[in-house]
């Protein structure tokens, strides 16, 4: 029987998905305030990487259950962006028009985790399934 940890973190549509969402902030970020450096900016960033940073140390776990909790661990770095999101947005850093995209993007991750939260942590016999949690393109996500 197939394993969902038996491709590699690489192969992830979420972990693709994540890393498109890390370049997207990285972008926006270039248009923030000098002053904002050391602070919003740089919470931006690491809350950013985090997502598909967790994604890829829990999928290089040893166990179902350690890989869900890098996953809730992910989620949660996600929510952080997205309320970072909202403060640049309040801040009038950047329209809200042009993070559209960006909530779009977190909104699609968001489900994916959600959906492979629960693979993992039921004991159903479909959890080898891949269509859905594997895929060969990040730009499917576009």
């Amino acid at each position: 029987m197939n394993d969902i940890r038996e491709k590699g973190f690489r192969d992830l549509v979420v972990w693709q998905a994540s890393m498109d969402l890390v370049v997207d902030v990285y972008q926006i970020l270039k248009s923030f305030p000098e002053h904002e450096r050391y602070a919003l900016t740089a919470q931006m960033r690491r809350s950013a990487v985090s997502i598909p940073s967790n994604i890829a140390e829990g999928q290089g776990r040893a166990t179902r259950k350690d890989f869900a909790h890098f996953l809730v661990i992910a989620r949660g770095s996600l929510a952080e962006l997205e309320t970072q999101i909202l403060l640049s947005v309040r801040f009038r850093y950047v329209e809200q028009q042009q993070v559209e995209a960006l909530f779009n993007r977190i909104f699609a991750i968001r489900k994916m985790l959600n959906q492979l939260i629960s693979r993992l942590q039921s004991e159903l016999p479909d959890l080898h399934e891949e269509s859905a949690i594997y895929g060969s393109s990040p730009s499917s996500f576009s």
